[in-house]
């Protein structure tokens, strides 16, 4: 069977028999047919990043995310693989990342403060923390923090494999397993899993309105940065600022949450 017969062949009749025979041949297919995949999620991912983390090695970290999903892919589910494998890609460039401390420590220790000081305001005030009011907890003026979330724009960068729930350290579920909440799992498992993911829905849907659009046309709909500054009207950097405010609001809404669930 070569690969040109592989080609003609449905997708789906594909993926079945792979799971079923794991096929040395058709794992090669696969990889090549997704390769492209791996160079978009690195190149999402690389913007905003330092200028020590090059493409390249973010690609190559990738690719164990690839490999990682074709081989746990389970076309029964109703998840179409490329959903599927941009969500495991880009866990392994974070966890690759974050495996090689990439971010100088400084920078990291900032970027934790002001998410305490967020889960803090929130947890006291009762609703979201707008900038004004973080920047005064800060003892900053707005623009300086603005500037702030410029610097460790590239630390803030979260996906839902980063997301973690679970009543226990050793046991924690991440965000993304729970959305695809596979069928085979007992009620109990599943309801839980479904209560996780609307406490996501939840959080996101509390940020306002031009953070909640920006995390969703990022982690959504796969836009870029400068895409979404072109719906937006407004710059590339300012896109960044948004980001990565959403972001640091969106982890500390969900530390408070998980320390209520504790």
């Amino acid at each position: 069977m070569g690969n040109i017969s592989l080609d003609t062949r449905p997708e789906d009749e594909l993926w079945l028999e792979y799971k079923h025979t794991q096929d040395p041949q058709l794992r090669e297919f696969f990889i090549i047919k997704y390769a492209p995949l791996v160079k978009y999620v690195a190149g999402k991912v690389a913007v905003g990043m330092p200028n020590n983390v090059e493409f390249d090695d973010l690609v190559g970290y990738g690719v164990f995310g690839l490999l990682d999903a074709i081989d746990k892919y389970d076309p029964e589910k109703n998840v179409k693989f490329n959903t599927y494998a941009v969500t495991r890609i880009r866990g392994a460039i974070f966890d690759e990342l974050r495996s090689i401390d990439w971010v100088p420590r400084s920078v990291r220790q900032q970027s934790r403060e002001i998410e305490e000081v967020i889960a803090d305001l929130e947890a006291r005030l009762g609703h979201g923390a707008t900038d004004s009011e973080i920047a005064e907890a800060l003892s900053m003026s707005v623009e300086e923090f603005h500037q702030v979330l410029l610097k460790i724009s590239g630390t803030s960068i979260i996906s839902l494999t980063d997301l973690r729930f679970g009543s226990d350290d050793s046991e924690q579920t991440p965000v993304v397993d729970s959305i695809e909440a596979p069928a085979s799992l007992n009620p109990d498992v599943i309801v839980e899993r479904e209560e996780m993911k609307r406490i996501i829905v939840d959080a996101i849907n509390e940020l306002p309105d031009r953070e909640k659009k920006v995390l969703i046309m990022y982690y959504y709909e796969d836009m870029t940065l400068r895409e979404i500054g072109k719906v937006l009207e407004v710059t590339e950097s300012r896109v960044s600022q948004i980001h990565t405010s959403a972001n640091l609001k969106l982890k500390a809404k969900l530390s408070n949450i998980r320390k209520g669930i504790r």
